[in-house]
Parts: structure tokens; sequence; C-alpha cells
């Protein structure tokens, strides 16, 4: 993983320095509210609703045990114990007291650590496909395009007040797409074009929100080192034609839907042409960024049957079947920690469980641990003969659910009980439809479905995209629930349709069981749900759940 330089390391203790004062000014009266806001939310500072939320950046979602670990103890030492994984794959703390938050930065600056643009009209964290480097079939590792990006968006002055925010993702597996790159401002498809020359095909105007739209692709294919001149074009596209008037029409999507995507990829060559000579990354530098992602030093270990294991004990079969993937490396696996347990909110773990993750990532993963956009961690490179000992003592702490990808392992933004910007709560609709399916072999006979809850039309819980998607609505000071179905994140990317009127909350887990049912009854053979939504359309999940 990428390690600070001097220069780095500088630029963020400079940052905390700059940030102290200002909140300091802030809390003596010297500095106003609106004054303020700008301040802190470049500095991944919001205010909720009982509470200041510090959202703490996870480059594309790496971090290493001791960073993972100074995590756990800024918990202790000034929040109440544990720590949130966003679907951005970053880590929120949500009791920080405003007045400690100079202290976190400069903690967290110890660490190589920071909450640099993690908020604000700017160019957010970047993030890629948890399993980036170590699984097969990938066209190149996408981790040294993000790292590039990062270098290149993080302290940019010309695009520091955009008109919205802004968000790019990388994929480069043309088997499936864990990053959800359709439905960003900018997303890069790692490429090779007929010569087998690396570039890289881009998509804009993607996005969630108030107005879900599935991106455009502009460019087929562009020349690897010409990535950064691309993205500035698109950057400065965007900058002088975004709306500033309206926060609701501001996003990149509106624009391109505007202009339309030809005239919008025409205005971006333009502006290409013209600076792409003096912006070209050169060959030294590409190569910097590979290097910093080379293997670990593998050893030379052999697949192993666990067929025995397995009869032995079927739990450590379903959890071995789930929540692990296959390596491109011989001897190893791709372990999933499972975040979504009864109980407790959907991507929270406690201090001694970040602890406990960061000894895990020492003793069997080479000292590194991803978080997902869907709110789980993983431990990329794991040995097969520790999975049985890494196994037990996960499922001793509650985190070896073996979930993955089915209806259970839900998606969830933390809602109306600590966002502002809440309608609804998200949590307690997550946990009533948690306990309704608790019966593991009921939730494999349903097959992988994505199950995404938002308190607001924010989408931070991307529920226009999940298989089902539960929206938390306000009627009349009433928490309410829109429900969506057939929406997804992977390469056929889709926003979901509504059912129908919404829901009271005490009916959700009733009307997501109707919803499977009719599905079970629907299917054909081992159907996916989404191929079955897909084939026969809303009506019959509309007239039996409205019935």
């Amino acid at each position: 993983m990428y390690l600070y330089t001097d220069l780095d390391q500088q630029l963020v203790n400079e940052r905390v320095a700059q940030f102290r004062d200002q909140t300091q000014r802030y809390l003596a009266g010297t500095l106003s509210e609106d004054e303020y806001r700008p301040l802190r939310l470049q500095n991944g500072l919001y205010v909720q609703r009982y509470a200041p939320m510090l959202r703490i950046a996870v480059p594309y979602g790496l971090l290493n045990s001791k960073q993972l670990r100074k995590i756990a103890d800024i918990t202790r030492q000034y929040d109440r114990g544990y720590a949130h994984i966003s679907t951005r794959q970053n880590i929120q703390l949500n009791w920080p007291a405003l007045e400690n938050v100079p202290d976190i930065l400069a903690e967290l600056a110890t660490v190589q650590m920071h909450a640099i643009q993690t908020s604000g009209n700017c160019i957010r964290n970047t993030t890629t496909d948890q399993f980036a480097g170590v699984v097969a079939g990938e066209i190149a590792d996408p981790r040294p395009t993000c790292e590039l990006i990062r270098q290149w968006s993080t302290f940019h002055p010309e695009f520091a007040f955009l008109p919205r925010k802004f968000k790019i993702a990388v994929s480069a597996l043309e088997e499936t797409d864990r990053a959800a790159t359709a439905l960003h401002d900018i997303g890069v498809y790692l490429v090779k074009n007929a010569a087998g020359e690396l570039g890289y095909k881009i998509l804009v105007g993607g996005g969630l929100g108030r107005t879900p739209i599935i991106g455009s692709v502009i460019r087929d294919y562009l020349p690897r080192e010409d990535l950064i001149a691309y993205l500035e074009a698109v950057l400065r596209v965007y900058n002088l034609h975004g709306r500033r008037d309206n926060k609701y029409k501001a996003r990149i999507k509106i624009l391109v839907k505007a202009l339309t995507p030809p005239v919008f990829a025409q205005k971006v060559e333009a502006e290409f042409a013209q600076i792409r000579e003096q912006r070209k990354v050169d060959a030294e530098l590409m190569a910097r960024m590979d290097a910093v992602f080379a293997p670990p030093a593998y050893e030379n270990l052999q697949d192993i049957d666990w067929t025995a294991q397995f009869q032995a004990e079927p739990a450590f079969a379903n959890w071995y079947r789930h929540n692990t993937h296959a390596h491109k490396v011989s001897g190893y696996r791709i372990v999933t920690i499972s975040l979504k347990r009864a109980g407790i909110a959907p991507g929270d773990l406690t201090d001694s469980e970040l602890d406990m993750v960061a000894d895990l990532a020492d003793r069997y993963s080479f000292g590194e641990i991803r978080n997902t956009h869907e709110q789980n961690m993983v431990l990329a490179d794991v040995p097969q003969k520790d999975l049985y000992d890494l196994y037990q003592i996960l499922n001793q702490h509650n985190m070896a659910r073996a979930h993955i990808g089915f209806i259970t392992d839900i998606v969830c933004c933390p809602g109306g009980d600590y966002c502002s910007l809440a309608n609804a709560k998200s949590i307690p609709i997550a946990e009533a439809i948690s306990r309704r399916f608790d019966d593991l072999d009921s939730v494999y006979a349903l097959g992988k479905i994505d199950l995404n809850i938002s308190g607001c039309m924010n989408a931070c819980g991307h529920h226009h995209v999940g298989h089902i998607g539960i929206l938390g609505v306000d009627k009349k000071g009433a928490e309410f629930y829109q429900v969506t179905l057939g929406g997804n994140s992977d390469h056929d990317a889709s926003i979901g349709d509504i059912l129908g009127p919404s829901f009271a909350a005490e009916d959700m887990a009733d009307i997501v069981e109707e919803v499977l049912n009719t599905y079970l009854d629907l299917r054909v053979d081992d159907e996916r749900f989404l191929d079955t939504y897909r084939r026969v359309g809303i009506t019959p999940f509309k007239e039996r759940v409205y019935a």
C-alpha cells in the first residue's frame, strides 16, 4: 500500500494545525457559522442530529493494522467505543465533541490518515473493488490508478469548491463490478486496446440521490498516460457549466443529461486537447505507482481439500463457501468479515473488535485490511491452512455469519438515529428484516439478493440499486418506507422501480417477506431474484403485496 512521503506528512500536519486554529476561532465566536461550515466540511466534519460526525478517509478502502488500532484508540478516547464503515469505504465516528476534533485529526496524522475531502463540494474518496490486486481476471490492478487519482485530487485548488460533491470509482474486472462504477460522477474502467495496451474507458454522469442515473460512456479508450488530463478536462467542463443556483440540480449527472452525453463529450475533448501534453503522466511515475502495490511475499502453498472438515462441521463449510473467495495465488483465500450482526447496526465495530481485526490482519494477512462499500471488511491474503483457525476466532466474536451477498447482508445508512437529513430510521428496519430471516437454510434457498436501505433521498444506503431497495419517507411527521425492486449496481446496472405507496415501519419485515414469497412462486429453477424480476416485471409483485 502507499506510504506517505515527507511532503505528504507535512501537508497533513499543516492542515491539522490550520483546522485547529479555525476551530478555536469558531468556538471563541470570531468565526461565524457560515464561515466555519465550508472549513469543517473540507475536513470531514458534519453536524448531525445529536452530535458532530467525523468521516475519516480510507483511500480505496485500504488500511494497515497500525491505522486500525489507532482508530480503535480514538474511539475509546474521543468517542463511544465504536466506529462505522460507510458505503464509500471510509470510517465514521458518530459522537466526537467538536472541540476534540483537531486532536483526533492530529492522532490520525501520526499513522498517515486524515479526514480531508471526505465532505464538501470537492472530489471525494476514490473507491474500487475490495478484492483489487488479489482476484483472478483483472485487466490490471486498479489500486495504482486509484492512488494516482488520490494524489491528483487531494488539495487540488481548482476543484476545491465544485458545484456539488464529486465521486470517482475504478473497476478492472469484466466478470463483475464490486465498485458500483456506473453510479459515479466518473467511472474509470481499466481496458486494453487492440494492440494490448493498457488504458481506460471513461463513463460520466452516474449517481443516485434524488435523480438516480446510470452514467454514460464518453471515451471507449484513453491511453494510460492521459488519465489525469482527461479527468481534469471533465472537471473543468463541469466546474464551468454545472448549476450553482440549485443544489438539487448541481450534480454532473444533471449537466450531462441536459447537454446530452455526446455534447458533453465534445466539450471534454476540446478541453482535453488543450491540456493533454502538459498533464501527461510520465512512465516513471506510473512505474512508481505500480511498484507501490507489488505483491507481498507469498509462500509457495498448495490448495487444501477441506472435504472432511466440511462434513464434520457444516457451519465452517457454509462460511468457506459464502464468506471466502478464490485468490489468484494458489494456497490463499480472500476472506470477508461480516459486520452484519443481529442487535448491531450494519457496518459497526467496537473498539475491541477493531483491535481484534488488526491482530488478525497481522497474523493472517500481511497486516492489511480492506473496507467494502457493502459495509464489511476483508482480509485479502489468508493462507488456506489458516482458514479454520481464523473462522473459529471470528465465530467466537460473532463476525462469521455465513451470508455475504444474501438477504441479511444488508447495506444500511445510519438513518434517523444519527443523521439530521434523514426522514426515517434505517437501522431498526434492517434489524427487523435480519431477525425475520435468521434461518440460514431459508436465506440460502432465496439465493443472492442485495437489500439496501436509505433513510432519505440522499441514498447513502444505495437503495436505488438494491435488488430490493427501501427508502425512508416522511408522511405528515410519521416514518414510512417506499420499496423499489430490480435495482442493480453491477456491469448491467439498473435503477429500481417503485413498487407503490409506502408502508409503515412495523409492516416492513412482512412486506419484504411477501416480495420474496412472490419471487419463490415465480422463479424458474434456480433463477436469481433479479433475473426473475426482469423476466416477469413489477406487476405480480405489486398485486401480491397490495392484495
